[in-house]
């Protein structure tokens, strides 16, 4: 069952065309990602979804029903932003139950069901608390039961983990995937984080200058990417042209190569060889550049603290057939 249907949408701010023709379909019950840089069109996209931004052309369904033209409120999703818009004014537990209280639900039923959305999310006994008694990541959280309380069938997401530091960051991205899967709600979740969008989602749509670049699981999006923006977006990446391509990839006019599918060895067998011109230190791994005369490598290493990979050493690199990737050689 389809979750959300974009069909050839467009949205133009003035002479700008902020997205261009854009379809997607999203299944009930999928975790997806909208990824790209700023400015590529996802968070307009995502707009769309919510009804805070109505397209120039094309058509939005959630759940099969032409919801174009409605109003956010009468659309069944809620929105959980970047900035939490929590009412500072408010304690936690009616920050959650406000969507109740809108609908006319009583004190006490309201207060019961946020009490237990903040079970859900794990904060419990928050509930006498205001928000600027709270951390980052409890914030977090208490904007995603608000949203959660009136039980939307599309939950949206809009960069909501882009404040807080990386341990955390890292922290809520497991436990929003083990809350979206245990709820089996959908989710529609933006970022820019192409690290954040290949370990939560189930699918992934790389966006674009306004349009859709590829859509496909993390695996299928990194691994054989569709285009050379999605290439060097998504992962770091050696794309390799011209005569290197077409001699080291059988042919093809551009090639991707990922630094960790080389592997630094003894010279039989080698697929290419040549100088150590720089190394970056990423404590779980060095990424080395290889100079290797019509293309330069970069090719990470483990535990390379060994001397034989200092600046100016030659070095042998070997690669399986299969870590070769072919792709368009535009954009």
């Amino acid at each position: 069952m389809r979750a959300v249907t974009l069909e050839e949408v467009v949205v133009d701010f003035g002479s700008v065309r902020a997205v261009d023709g854009v379809s997607l379909e999203i299944a009930s019950g999928e975790f997806f990602t909208l990824l790209g840089p700023s400015g590529s069109g996802k968070t307009t996209c995502l707009r769309l979804i919510g009804g805070f931004q109505y397209p120039s052309a094309g058509r939005v369904r959630i759940g099969g029903r032409d919801v174009t033209q409605l109003a956010p409120y009468a659309r069944d999703v809620n929105t959980v932003f970047q900035d939490y818009a929590l009412f500072p004014h408010m304690n936690v537990r009616d920050n959650v139950a406000y969507g109740l209280m809108v609908r006319g639900m009583g004190k006490a039923e309201r207060h019961a069901r946020a009490d237990e959305l903040l079970e859900l999310v794990r904060l419990p006994g928050v509930g006498e608390r205001r928000p600027s008694q709270l951390s980052g990541g409890q914030r977090q959280r208490v904007a995603l039961a608000r949203a959660l309380i009136n039980q939307p069938s599309v939950l949206l997401l809009d960069e909501p983990l882009g404040a807080l530091d990386l341990k955390l960051r890292e922290q809520m991205q497991t436990e929003l995937k083990a809350l979206q899967q245990r709820l089996g709600i959908t989710f529609v979740f933006v970022t820019h984080d192409q690290h954040e969008a290949l370990s939560m989602s189930d699918r992934i749509g790389v966006f674009n200058r306004g349009r859709l670049e590829q859509v496909g699981a993390p695996r299928d999006v990194y691994d054989r990417p569709a285009t050379r923006f999605v290439a060097e977006f998504v992962g770091a990446a050696n794309l390799i042209d011209g005569d290197a391509a077409r001699r080291y990839a059988d042919g093809a006019r551009c090639a991707l190569l990922r630094p960790e599918r080389i592997r630094v060895g003894a010279g039989d067998g080698a697929r290419a060889s040549g100088q150590v011109a720089g190394a970056q230190y990423y404590g779980a791994f060095t990424r080395l550049s290889v100079d290797c005369g019509d293309v330069q490598l970069a090719v990470d290493v483990a535990n390379a603290g060994d001397p034989e990979l200092a600046r100016g050493r030659t070095v042998h690199l070997h690669w399986q057939a299969d870590a070769i990737h072919p792709i368009e050689a535009g954009e």
